[in-house]
């Protein structure tokens, strides 16, 4: 993968190259269908996911949208990070192109990112404090 793409989410755009390079080398494209539900609050959680196109809801648990993300955002660094367990649910309302991050991936390259440990660390604490 191209770190370019890392780089072009404003939350990381001030990253090292190196670290980019780190980051590129362990993440994964992932494309969904429109209607898929991409986590479940309370399961847990092993992957972080950056929205590269496409839109999706935070829902309730009787489904109604209370936030919505789209390109440039980021979820699941919460269960990654902090609780191991998800803290929404997430359905994608459209076709979407993700890239992802695998804890055990992240968890091995942790001290060579850590200036991208302190921005994801950031946006959970961040989304924990709303």
């Amino acid at each position: 993968m191209d770190a370019s793409r890392i780089g072009a989410f404003a939350a990381f755009a001030d990253l090292p190259p190196a670290e980019l390079d780190e980051l590129a080398a362990v993440m994964n494209e992932v494309d969904v269908e429109a209607g898929v539900k991409l986590v479940t609050s309370d399961d847990e959680g092993h992957f972080i996911y950056f929205v590269e196109e496409g839109e999706a809801d935070v829902v309730t648990d009787d489904g109604a949208a209370v936030e919505a993300l789209g390109p440039g955002d980021t979820f699941g660094e919460i269960a990654v990070l902090v609780t191991g367990q998800r803290t929404a649910t997430v359905v994608a309302r459209t076709p979407m192109s993700l890239l992802s991050l695998f804890d055990p991936d992240f968890q091995r390259i942790r001290d060579r990112v850590p200036e991208f440990e302190r921005s994801i660390s950031r946006l959970g604490s961040d989304r924990l404090n709303r």
